[in-house]
């Protein structure tokens, strides 16, 4: 059995459906996309170590996805009633982020080493300790994906995915790893 045969077989009970493998030099990453976050629209910039600039710098965000030798593109959907549906959209997120959690799980024992990036910011601690102190729970940071400049819209393309869904909000994550961490 691959190691994408493998992590497939968790991705289901983990609440993914929609998926795609690629290699991370295909990964589409845009300075502009890491800019964008320097906007604050999301209130995550300089607040988390999920977030720019805690993550590192664009060159580091990228160069450190570039060391994986896979990258597992998936994506969950999550209905609205309407486009201002803000409650489906945050309980989508929040659900989203639970997601990875089950992933990760999943995934360390199949791929250790690996690197998951998730959507928005993290909201595992009342208070992040960022920047005074480290994370108080590092193996289970999931550091934005969109903080790591990359174009989530084009990732979905070449990973096979649709990019949205009509009547929801779809949130996007990647799961980084390398043959020489597989057990």
């Amino acid at each position: 059995m691959t190691v994408e045969e493998k992590l497939e077989a968790v991705l289901a009970p983990a609440g993914i459906g929609k998926y795609g493998f690629l290699r991370p030099a295909e990964i589409p990453f845009d300075p502009a996309v890491r800019a964008a976050c320097e906007g604050n629209t999301c209130r995550g910039y300089g607040a988390t170590w999920a977030c720019p600039p805690g993550v590192g710098t664009f060159a580091d965000c990228r160069a450190r996805c570039l060391s994986y030798e896979r990258a597992l593109v998936f994506s969950v959907s999550y209905p609205l009633e309407d486009s201002f549906d803000y409650e489906a959209m945050r309980a989508g997120m929040l659900d989203f982020k639970k997601v990875c959690d089950r992933l990760a799980e999943a995934a360390g024992p199949i791929v250790p080493g690996f690197l998951l990036l998730s959507n928005e910011s993290c909201f595992r601690c009342r208070t992040c300790t960022y920047p005074e102190a480290p994370c108080r729970f590092p193996e289970k940071l999931h550091p934005s994906i969109e903080g790591y400049g990359i174009l989530v819209g084009q990732l979905a393309g070449l990973a096979g995915i649709p990019y949205g869904v009509p009547g929801a909000v779809t949130y996007f994550g990647a799961l980084l790893f390398s043959a020489q961490h597989i057990s």
